[in-house]
């Protein structure tokens, strides 16, 4: 129940007054048929999409396959080049081998695995190593808990992929002005517009009018653009949330930082030949900083430094500044060093009061509805998440198959999610500064001298003597990096030394991987239905910050284990594919997992039976153990008839020898059990040993009712 006890911090609900312009949001209830009225008006967009960042673009593609018209608002007049996220995890690697190819794409061009594995802690890019971290392990390789593994991909190039992906769908770009034709306000879909801001909603019973304000010879015009559902995709400080009037619950301003996104060559093939790495972490009396290696082979990098405000401002990080800061921490001159980008940019660690509003027609996704600390690479994950989550929901409300009731799943299933990762990276990047702590320079009290000059003196002392008393508390701190201080003959040195191998032998550094919580996360309460015994097993607990495995689970909520089987067909060709790829991408198809035998035959012409009747697609897996099929063995289409939308799959075992248990054995059910999986590859029902207990019909009428939201259907 760990995830359940971390919510109640923030599940506390106030309204504070907003400065944007507040609006009346007269919705009403939507009962089951009036989803209808998305069809018909052709001048309301069925979903507007606001922020065309990562998650923006992931979902409009989600949608795009499902058949959802939509379009997408962007202030910026083009894609930011500054690499700013840069970790995909596992769960968004799986989600992207179903956006045609774009998962092996990123494998493909990525650096290889060897060249960014490791965390390097160092005096200088040329200097002493203080301490390494390797990040993979053997089972990292083998694809056993997933059919892909992670990937160090910079978000830039990331959002280039998915364009193309858009392309193909036939998305336009439009230019700042696109709106300008637009006397109606009505968008056909498949549009991008750039340099179209939203600077205010408005809603009725019938649509949401978004006001979208663009320049056009320097001067700012305002369009209307009139939509069913509007998506906050806009990033941390989210228009749409504050329009909405939707407060964030949290930890305010960790850290501010500066980010310099630069080049060098010389740097990067230097990294290759000596000490390939992703991050480095740098600790010297001159200066210190976080360099990321986006591309060594490109010479890509982003120095990330802390920032004290006001004391220190934009203008004393320039260009030539910059330089001077990294020559310092690489510890050498660079000839060809180039300074691209100069940001600063502030570290939160907050989850917004609703993800949900406006009787469900008013959504947030992404860093719009949760901000963490970039440690552990949660934030972008985790929206791509929220958008696989939110895409079918909204495909099945527009297409007639669910009540509205299905999209406020969105909140109640993402939310506790959000909660939950916001605490992981919170931990995570403690035990980043874990390691500085040892070196004798201990961030919490920088930041606590910081406050100090800001709340006691900063009203009494000129702002020069301010920079001056911070600058000299800082030059001191960075003096026990000397090296008359930290060596292993210096008994405070060796101390701090062994410290800090102790941190690192321990795993309490800096984590990349968190496997557990990365595929193990699990819905407790949504479009699910919950065991019949009651029993809620939530494996994760309390966040650690360590570095767990996962363990697979059938458990309704949970993603659908990953497991390698042959599909059969009446060729004599056998595909081998992951359980994971048996769901489809391309529509809001359920799918139900059994075992051959009459009786779990009998439930699944019960549940196409009854997901005809409530307009939902099914499809049927009829999951055979190793070495029990043969051709004339294999019956499931006399068994399943009339019903043909089905695929028989053979275990592939998980290894070599004869004693690997089985599908049903790993996940601590009988073959006469059977799971619902949804159209997001998470569980939404099970039965555990002994199959259905009394009329099947009447049971998957139940669960279709309770995962769609429905309260009746006439049958």
């Amino acid at each position: 129940m760990g995830i359940l006890r971390f919510t109640r911090g923030f599940n506390a609900i106030t309204t504070t007054k907003t400065r944007i312009k507040a609006l009346s949001y007269p919705f009403l209830s939507r009962p089951f048929s009036e989803s209808k009225l998305f069809n018909a008006d052709d001048t309301v967009l069925p979903v507007l999409i606001v922020g065309a960042g990562p998650v923006g673009l992931v979902l409009s593609i989600l949608l795009t396959k499902l058949g959802v018209k939509c379009s997408v608002l962007e202030k910026k007049v083009t894609f930011s080049e500054h690499p700013q996220a840069h970790f995909i995890n596992n769960r968004s690697m799986e989600i992207f081998r179903k956006l045609d190819g774009l998962a092996e794409e990123i494998e493909k061009c990525q650096p290889p695995v060897d060249l960014w594995r490791k965390f390097i802690y160092c005096t200088s890019l040329s200097g002493s190593i203080l301490g390494s971290v390797d990040h993979m392990q053997p089972q990292d390789f083998e694809k056993i808990i997933s059919p892909v593994s992670v990937a160090h991909f910079s978000q830039h190039k990331l959002t280039r992929l998915l364009f193309k992906r858009l392309k193909d769908l036939n998305f336009d770009l439009q230019p700042s002005e696109a709106l300008e034709s637009l006397s109606c306000g009505s968008l056909r879909g498949r549009e991008i517009l750039m340099g179209h801001e939203c600077v205010s909603f408005a809603a009725t019973d019938h649509c949401i009018t978004a006001t979208v304000s663009f320049l056009k010879d320097g001067k700012i015009i305002e369009r209307n653009i009139r939509c069913s559902m509007l998506i906050g995709a806009d990033g941390a400080g989210s228009t749409i949330r504050k329009i909405a009037g939707i407060n964030m619950r949290g930890e305010k301003e960790l850290q501010r930082l500066v980010s310099v996104h630069f080049f060098s060559r010389d740097l990067g093939q230097y990294l290759l030949n000596n000490r390939p790495g992703m991050l480095f972490f740098i600790f010297n009396t001159e200066a210190i900083g976080v360099v990321v290696a986006h591309d060594l082979e490109q010479g890509e990098f982003v120095l990330q430094m802390p920032f004290y405000p006001p004391q220190q401002n934009l203008e004393d990080f320039t260009p030539a500044i910059c330089k001077k800061l990294i020559v310092r921490l690489v510890g050498q001159e660079l000839s060809d060093l180039d300074v691209i980008d100069i940001k600063p940019w502030v570290m939160h660690a907050e989850v917004s009061e609703k993800f949900v509003s406006h009787d469900d027609r008013i959504f947030l996704v992404g860093d719009a509805a949760h901000r963490f600390p970039p440690a552990g690479g949660f934030g972008m994950n985790t929206g791509i998440q929220d958008a696989h989550n939110l895409a079918w929901k909204i495909a099945a409300f527009v297409k007639g198959i669910a009540q509205s009731s299905l999209l406020e799943t969105y909140e109640t299933e993402r939310r506790p999610i959000a909660i939950f990762n916001t605490s992981l990276s919170v931990q995570n990047f403690k035990a980043a500064m874990s390691v500085p702590a040892a070196l004798g320079l201990d961030p919490t009290i920088a930041n606590s001298v910081h406050r100090v000059i800001n709340n006691v003196v900063g009203s009494v002392l000129p702002s020069g003597l301010q920079k001056a008393i911070l600058d000299g508390i800082f030059t001191i701190g960075r003096a026990q990096l000397s090296e008359s201080v930290l060596n292993e003959k210096s008994l405070l040195g060796s101390s701090r030394l062994a410290r800090l191998r102790h941190i690192f032998e321990e795993g309490k550094s800096l984590q990349l991987q968190f496997p557990a919580e990365d595929l193990g996360f699990r819905y407790l309460d949504g479009a699910l239905v919950p065991d019949n015994d009651g029993a809620v097993d939530d494996n994760l607990g309390l966040p650690t910050g360590r570095r767990r495995d996962y363990v697979p689970s059938a458990d309704p909520g949970s993603r659908l284990p990953h497991m390698y089987v042959r599909a059969l067909s009446n060729s004599s060709s056998e595909e081998v594919i992951s359980t994971l790829d048996i769901v489809s991408g391309e529509k809001v198809e359920f799918l139900l997992i059994i075992a051959p035998g009459e009786e779990s035959y009998r439930l699944a012409r019960s549940t196409f039976k009854l997901a005809k009747e409530f307009k939902a697609c099914l499809k049927v897996c009829v999951l055979w153990g190793d070495g029990t099929v043969t051709g004339t063995e294999r019956d499931s289409k006399a068994a399943l008839a009339p019903w043909d939308n089905y695929v028989d799959a053979v275990e592939i075992p998980r290894a070599s020898s004869s004693s690997s248990p089985s599908w049903w054995t790993v996940h601590k059910m009988t073959h006469k059990g059977a799971i619902l999986v949804r159209p997001d590859q998470h569980i939404a029902w099970r039965v555990k040993k002994f199959g259905v207990v009394g009329d099947p019909v009447s049971e998957m009428k139940r669960v279709f009712s309770a995962v769609l939201g429905i309260k009746s259907i006439n049958m």
